[in-house]
């Protein structure tokens, strides 16, 4: 039973890099265009903003959070969009108060959360754990999109070391939202990370192996990065078409990102 409280600690110290980030924002920077087409920074908070929102109801009111898995159902092409652009709407200070309020009551809920408990969500019902692990990797992609847009470079931690983990483990479900069989074989995937601690998953000896920076698999899992601009390698043509279609967030296969210097 994994305790979540390591990473609801880095979630923490992840949504306050980011906060301290756009504190002191203009509204005209608060409408600045992002790498996600149609989307600017208020786009990229007020989704942290719903989200956090959705994972509150989830974990402290099942029935409530209902609702929202059906309206997902009836329309996944712009339920996510739909949800950033109410929230877009708010002036800034309100939207960054919401996102703030927000984020500190599902941190509260998750860590006093009964342990061993599981809550419903958009796919399968997830662990305290699971639940706040997929946080920390929206808020760092997401975050990653809001530095793009503000010009201000990234400098990675090893907390990506819970999104490396979360884009081994859906490895199977990015193959099935392409329509796609798992993979018969275990895969080693071996990283570094940006403290240069070698992080490892599977077998030593599995002949499907990725390899390479930590920061890239993250960029490639979260589909930040075209795999093109990534040092990631591959071995085996399980492992190869793994890297073409990785994906750790949930809903339908996203667009990605197109390769430096393409355009869109």
């Amino acid at each position: 039973m994994a305790d979540p409280t390591p990473v609801l600690d880095d979630l923490r110290a992840e949504s306050a890099e980011l906060d301290c980030l756009i504190a002191e924002s203009t509204p005209a920077q608060w409408a600045l265009a992002t790498p996600a087409p149609g989307w600017t920074i208020a786009h990229q908070i007020a989704h942290l903003a719903w989200t956090d929102h959705s994972a509150h109801l989830a974990v402290t009111d099942p029935e409530a959070f209902r609702p929202l898995v059906e309206k997902a159902l009836a329309a996944p092409g712009s339920f996510v969009d739909d949800g950033a652009a109410d929230g877009a709407r708010l002036p800034p200070a309100e939207l960054l108060t919401r996102w703030r309020d927000g984020r500190a009551a599902l941190d509260r809920a998750l860590r006093a959360a009964p342990p061993g408990a599981r809550f419903p969500w958009y796919g399968p019902p997830m662990s305290a754990a699971s639940l706040v692990t997929a946080r920390l990797m929206e808020t760092w992609a997401h975050g990653l999109d809001v530095r793009d847009a503000l010009g201000v470079p990234h400098t990675p931690t090893d907390r990506i070391r819970h999104i490396a983990f979360l884009g081994v483990r859906t490895r199977d479900f990015a193959h099935g939202v392409h329509g796609l069989p798992a993979p018969a074989d275990a895969f080693r995937v071996e990283l570094r990370a940006p403290s240069g601690e070698r992080w490892t998953y599977g077998p030593e000896d599995a002949a499907q192996r990725v390899t390479g920076p930590a920061l890239d698999f993250c960029l490639l899992v979260t589909q930040r990065a075209h795999r093109a601009d990534l040092a990631l390698r591959a071995e085996g043509p399980d492992a190869d078409r793994w890297l073409d279609l990785a994906q750790a967030f949930a809903g339908p296969p996203g667009a990605g990102r197109p390769r430096k210097g393409d355009a869109r």
